[in-house]
């Protein structure tokens, strides 16, 4: 598929159209990077997509416990450190 850059504004832009977009999963945002002299165009999407399935996960499987043990603390963390 062929598309002309558009002046939009000051900026200039493409138009994509409808089916190139629903198969992409673009939304109102999207994230655009360069890599090797390409244009990437990408969805946006959440760092922390899924994190909350996960984290009920673990709970069910009772690992969400801690892995540092509190009780061995560093030398420089039982003194330097300031714990809130």
């Amino acid at each position: 598929m062929i598309a002309k850059i558009i002046r939009i504004g000051n900026s200039q832009g493409i138009r994509i159209p409808k089916p190139l977009l629903e198969q992409s999963g673009l939304k109102e945002e999207v994230e655009l990077k360069i890599e090797d002299n390409q244009l990437i165009i990408r969805p946006l999407s959440n760092p922390r997509e899924g994190w909350d399935k996960a984290f009920k996960m673990m709970a069910k499987k009772h690992d969400d416990s801690l892995l540092d043990d509190e009780l061995n603390l560093t030398n420089w963390e039982k003194t330097e450190w300031e714990w809130k």
